[in-house]
């Protein structure tokens, strides 16, 4: 059994922040876990306004607190993101999100991250990064 306390995560190695300031993510489960996923609890700073597309990942975004929005660029469409709304971000979608107030949010990755990822210019996270140590 693995059990990680989000405080003492975000206390180590285990929280990444964004060099772009639009974010923070605390990694509590990754792929040496070997649980097939990764899981992390993410914050996105008000105000934040940024594209992204997961071109080598799945994700699955659940806001917890916060309010926002999403829009795929493929089509234009804004989704509006409050507590109790999940995005699945299921064809790789190129997208952009906003924080209108910060929002908290639970984000699961297929395949798992390693743990040091940030984005690249393309808004993609790599396939092997750094692990993080303990």
């Amino acid at each position: 059994m693995i059990v990680r306390k989000l405080q003492e995560a975000e206390n180590s190695g285990r929280k990444i922040v964004d060099p772009n300031g639009n974010w923070d993510s605390t990694r509590l489960l990754l792929k040496d876990d070997n649980m097939g996923f990764s899981f992390h609890i993410t914050t996105i700073y008000k105000g934040a306004d940024f594209q992204m597309h997961y071109q080598n990942h799945l994700e699955s975004v659940f806001c917890m607190s916060g309010r926002g929005e999403v829009e795929t660029l493929a089509d234009g469409k804004k989704y509006p993101i409050e507590p109790g709304t999940i995005y699945i971000l299921d064809q790789n979608d190129k997208h952009v999100l906003r924080a209108f107030e910060e929002m908290k949010m639970a984000c699961v990755f297929n395949p798992p991250l390693t743990g040091k990822e940030v984005h690249n210019a393309e808004g993609a996270y790599e396939l092997e990064a750094e692990s993080i140590e303990e």
